[in-house]
């Protein structure tokens, strides 16, 4: 009795042991079956954003973009750059890509110009515009009162311009020169072209887009001492340097001037419009939101024939 004890223990153990290793072999099979799990994702990398495929599709390249001049402007032109040598065509494709959600690297303007600048209306609205149809948008107004190009080729201030490592410079100068009454245009050329040649020293990749003034009168003295106010009629010559000067360095430029009436009209439409202060030489708020906003259409005008080539 005792022996056949013994020997069922004996055959309990065995059967237990190879029970045990039959389903060790089955586990190993099973798990050795199965498709490798994927690595888990690095806590500290946030994963990749993917733009919608309404926008990788290209539909919407384009901007919708329409400023309307007030009733009283006569003799108006086309909005559009000037940019025959497609000097502004890195621009186009950052905004392209910003459109399309490839990037979300801001697009960096810088807008140097005297006290139509400074005042900050006219940069804020152009800034204001790109910000809601681009988003990420950098736009700097950078304005000195009573500033011609001379004014801007200090070494601070080239070095300030420098900092910013702008993808776009807007020139806005030349109500200043224009009233200067020893004005001469070769004199006026050659300080454009210092000015610029200096920005292109340290900014060698930078386009540079030149605009013209928006036209003032001369002739007021003030409330007490008044005297018949005239048209500017320098500002004409300066408007023509600064666009010799584009055409034969091969810039953009965006001439206001003829856009809003010319040597005929540009004053007289601001004056009825009542978009002028009473100095006749600086604009109301209106009247700067309408210049930076007419930028901006010409900007987007050029940008949309660039994306529908």
């Amino acid at each position: 009795m005792e022996k056949s004890k013994q020997t069922g223990k004996r055959l309990m153990k065995k059967n237990k042991k190879r029970i045990c290793i039959g389903m060790m072999c089955c586990v190993a099979f099973f798990v050795h079956a199965q498709d490798p799990l994927p690595a888990p994702l690095a806590g500290d990398r946030p994963l990749p954003s993917i733009a919608p495929l309404a926008k990788l599709s290209g539909i919407q390249d384009t901007i919708e973009v329409y400023v309307p001049m007030p009733r009283v402007f006569r003799n108006t032109t086309e909005n559009s750059v000037f940019d025959p040598e497609g000097i502004l065509c890195p621009v186009w494709e950052r905004m392209k890509r910003l459109r399309r959600g490839e990037s979300d690297d801001t697009l960096r303007i810088v807008h140097i110009g005297d006290s139509h600048v400074r005042g900050g209306f006219f940069p804020q609205a152009a800034a204001d515009k790109f910000a809601y149809s681009l988003g990420a948008v950098s736009y700097t107004g950078m304005g000195v009162n009573g500033a011609t190009s001379l004014t801007f080729t200090h070494p601070d201030r080239i070095a300030g311009i420098v900092a910013l490592n702008p993808e776009l410079i807007v020139l806005s100068l030349g109500t200043n020169e224009s009233h200067n009454h020893r004005y001469h245009s070769s004199t006026h050329y050659h300080q454009i072209d210092e000015l610029v040649c200096l920005l292109k020293a340290r900014l060698p990749d930078t386009p540079i887009l030149l605009t013209t003034p928006p036209g003032s009168y001369e002739g007021y003295r003030g409330r007490r001492r008044t005297s018949a106010l005239t048209i500017n009629s320098r500002t004409f010559t300066v408007v023509k340097t600064i666009c010799r000067y584009a055409q034969e360095k091969r810039l953009a430029v965006w001439d206001m001037y003829s856009l809003v009436g010319g040597e005929k009209d540009a004053c007289r439409n601001w004056k009825e419009a009542r978009l002028l202060r009473p100095d006749h030489i600086h604009y109301m708020p209106e009247g700067y939101k309408l210049q930076g906003e007419l930028l901006y259409e010409a900007l987007i005008r050029s940008y949309n024939a660039y994306v529908t080539r």
